[in-house]
């Protein structure tokens, strides 16, 4: 068994995880020895992983559940006396059924019937890891206000001691623990060593912990606040409250995403709160939307949030209020996942979370996100990686601009990389373009599947796209659908894929997935720009290279140089004549800045003019 080992003593571990202690030895003389024999007898068994709770329930066999797997001791049936035995040995249940080992970490939970008689006991294993805060010690160290979210059990309150202990010892700060239930820093009146020099106040019910963390700020002047299980609207309210009293606040709360968190009536005002807002007919016009929207009511709580999905996966959100505006205007935001290797070496990889579907509610964390899951190499061949993500490792940039689809050919999938950049477009034979359709007299004919028709309807129409909706699959060039559906490979998709029929995958739902959809089947065609009248005229189609590329970086840079003037005073600004589609992405970039801007001349010398609301 490992010993208490006093924080001032740990080694420098780097990224690597190391359980210094767990006092196992305290909780097998608390359980009925038939039980803790059992346990003794599977002690150092690595098949299993470590062991994570003992489960007690009055007339069933005990259970042994370990890190990746489970014992059920049907010779042990569970008696009153065995679970009055245990409840004499430990301290007082308080008003949340748990009770503490003094001087240990160890949690024991009751479940009691309608007389208050105990029937069920969780015993469980609580460790102090040295390490498991270096995948994100620079948000740590940083000073912000940090949010840890996660599942039962991923090892949120394992992390946020570490936290408690980095913070007080390493960066010698006056850090103060509000422990609800005794298990940051363990039962009794002396807090456990894993914690090191910070301060823990202990809370006489859960209902007094708002309270106790207000008292925590008046009494004690602490630079930054420790708290577990955020999880009523009172404790929400003070938590705002230290927040701006300029403390750092360090909690957790139950939740998988940062989308559960915005949904929960309780809980939202840690992210800001939301609102819906009504816009002037004016003022719905100008952003496209309808009158009634949602809205971020307040600045977030916590200004940074970490999502831990597994063990060793974290994903990182550094700006939460830019997450959740992003999130209410219907954008995918792009997630920042960090996992720790075997060697101890913190990954990173930037890109969409695949579990950040709106339609698949967030299923897909019930296990934990996986490194393979964010980068979309988890989908079931063929794979489809997202759009636009990027992969980092060893200082290492890969980047994929486009879906991938698949042809005909069931065993062979044909990747379009990169294609506006370094090729041109090369058209597969098989595929309906090849067979004369994708044009104005012969449009794309697509078959939406678990997509948004209306949305992508839009689309086609807003940006004139040569394609038409059709009802039936069997009379599809294409079909699109979205990345969960994609995974379960229902019949109709079988189906096209028996018949040759192309598959396109969108990550989600959104308006901006499915215009990156159309993009990548049109990779030639220039939408219109929507702003003036005269620039709705659809240019003839142009082989995408390096140099458009080149051409629209270089307007777009203009474009922003001109905005940056106006906002400062300057008179109206003139830019350089440019092509269709570029015009369009100048118009979206001062609306960006809430900037008006139109199009004058005429081709080939029709240009953007940017100016400040009312100058004109």
């Amino acid at each position: 068994m490992s010993t208490v080992a006093h924080t001032d003593d740990a080694p420098d571990f780097g990224g690597l995880e190391y359980a210094v202690t767990d006092n196992l030895a305290d909780l097998l003389d608390v359980l009925p020895k038939r039980i803790a024999e059992e346990l003794r007898k599977h002690d150092g068994e690595t098949q299993h992983g470590s062991l994570i709770e003992v489960v007690m329930d009055l007339g069933r066999p005990a259970e042994m559940r370990f890190q990746f797997g489970e014992i059920t001791l049907d010779d042990v049936e569970v008696t009153r006396d065995d679970l009055q035995a245990v409840a004499d040995r430990i301290g007082q249940f308080g008003d949340d059924n748990r009770a503490g080992i003094e001087r240990t970490l160890h949690r024991i939970s009751a479940i009691r019937n309608r007389s208050g008689d105990i029937v069920g006991l969780t015993c469980r294993v609580g460790r102090a890891v040295y390490g498991t805060i270096a995948i994100i010690s620079d948000m740590i160290e940083s000073g912000e206000s940090i949010l840890l979210l996660g599942r039962p059990g991923v090892g949120k309150t394992t992390m946020l001691r570490e936290t408690a202990r980095v913070l007080a010892d390493d960066l010698r700060k006056r850090v103060v623990i509000v422990d609800t239930s005794n298990e940051i820093a363990g039962d009794g009146d002396i807090p456990h060593p894993a914690i090191g020099r910070a301060r823990r106040m202990q809370v006489p019910t859960p209902d007094a912990q708002h309270g106790v963390m207000i008292e925590a700020v008046e009494n004690h002047m602490p630079e930054v606040v420790v708290i577990d299980e955020i999880g009523t609207e009172l404790e929400a309210g003070a938590a705002r409250t230290i927040a701006e009293r300029g403390v750092q606040l360090i909690g957790t709360a139950h939740g998988n995403t940062l989308e559960n968190l915005m949904l929960n009536p309780t809980l939202s005002d840690l992210v800001g709160g939301i609102q819906s807002v009504t816009l002037s007919d004016e003022e719905a016009r100008r952003r496209g939307t309808q009158k009634s929207i949602l809205e971020r009511k307040a600045p977030p709580t916590f200004s940074a949030m970490v999502e831990i999905a597994d063990r060793d996966e974290v994903i990182v959100h550094r700006n939460v209020a830019a997450m959740v505006d992003s999130i209410l205007r219907g954008v995918t935001p792009p997630s920042e996942m960090r996992r720790r290797n075997e060697d101890g070496t913190i990954s990173t990889i930037s890109g969409d979370d695949a579990r950040r579907d709106p339609t698949g509610r967030g299923r897909h964390s019930s296990n934990g996100a996986s490194l393979a899951a964010l980068t979309g190499s988890a989908i079931p061949a063929p794979q489809v990686p997202h759009r636009g993500a990027s992969v980092r490792d060893e200082g290492q940039m890969l980047d994929d601009r486009s879906l991938w689809s698949m042809g005909g050919d069931l065993g062979r999938v044909t990747p379009v990389v990169d294609s506006a950049r370094e090729q041109p477009v090369i058209i597969d034979p098989r595929s309906p373009f090849a067979r004369g359709r994708g044009t104005s007299d012969k449009p794309l004919r697509i078959f939406p599947y678990g997509v948004s028709r209306n949305r992508l309807h839009q689309s086609i129409m807003r940006d004139r796209y040569p394609a038409a909706l059709v009802k039936d699959a069997r009379d599809a060039d294409i079909v699109v659908t979205l990345k969960n559906i994609f995974r379960r490979k229902p019949e109709l998709l079988r189906t096209a894929e028996t018949n040759g029929t192309p598959i396109y995958v969108s990550r989600s739902n959104s308006a901006a997935q499915l215009e990156n959809v159309l993009s990548s089947l049109f990779p030639t065609q220039l939408p219109g720009d929507g702003i003036d009248g005269d620039d709705l005229v659809t240019p003839e189609p142009t082989a995408i290279h390096g140099g458009n590329e080149e051409r629209l970086v270089t307007a777009l840079s203009e474009a922003e140089l001109a905005i940056s003037r106006v906002i400062e005073g300057g008179p109206a600004e003139s830019l350089h004549p440019q092509s269709v589609g570029i015009r369009r992405r100048q118009h979206e970039l001062a609306e960006r800045y809430n900037l008006q801007s139109r199009s004058l001349g005429q081709d080939p010398f029709r240009h953007v003019e940017i100016y400040r609301r009312g100058a004109q």
